[in-house]
């Protein structure tokens, strides 16, 4: 009888339990995006251009140039949790992660002047998850994102103007040597951009 009671006790409790949304395979997440090939879409969904116009590079971030791009940003701030201006760096309280609907859209400039969607990406600031109550990083197909903190010792700004935060790439519109979930791509290029300089703290 004891058993019996446990069990459904049990029951109940999963019955009203709410219910998590299983983690995304690729391809749901491709689906799911796939609309953002059209830039014009991204923005009337309230996607902005990164205010910097910066097409980012591994050399820019102070890596070896042979690993590649990563493009432009395009980002949801509500998503993001920004809510103005950077002071002295972006920083925000959003802690969302789902790729379904990523927070960041990355595109590379293309020869005719449009733009081309590579990958997607999540960012969640330091702080922020850490008061959430998260001991550490996210996680997608069991990957950490990757730590981004500036290091005041070197020229160039490794946390590329934001507050340390955590971040994955996912290069789903973009065969990617380095593999899906690296921050560059040597098979992306910023050649048609027309600011591509270092960025320094």
């Amino acid at each position: 009888m004891k058993a019996l009671i446990a069990a459904l006790v049990a029951s109940a409790v999963l019955a009203a339990a709410p219910s998590v949304p299983a983690e995304p395979d690729l391809a749901a997440v491709r689906a799911a995006t796939e609309r953002f090939r059209d830039i014009k879409v991204a923005l009337a969904e309230g996607y902005i251009r990164d205010p910097m116009n910066m097409c980012e590079t591994a050399d820019m971030m102070g890596q070896p140039a042979a690993q590649g791009g990563m493009g432009v940003h395009y980002f949801r701030p509500d998503l993001l949790g920004i809510s103005g201006p950077p002071n002295p760096r972006v920083t925000g309280t959003g802690t969302y992660t789902d790729f379904r609907a990523p927070a960041i859209l990355i595109y590379e400039p293309q020869p005719d002047g449009g733009m081309e969607l590579v990958a997607v990406e999540n960012l969640v600031f330091k702080d922020a998850w850490e008061k959430a109550g998260n001991t550490a990083p996210p996680t997608f197909h069991g990957v950490p994102y990757d730590r981004m903190i500036d290091d005041p010792a070197t020229t160039v700004d490794e946390a590329h103007m934001f507050a340390p935060h955590y971040d994955r790439h996912v290069w789903i519109y973009r065969d990617n040597p380095n593999g899906v979930f690296a921050p560059f791509n040597p098979k992306v290029t910023c050649q048609y951009h027309k600011r591509a300089t270092a960025m320094a703290h």
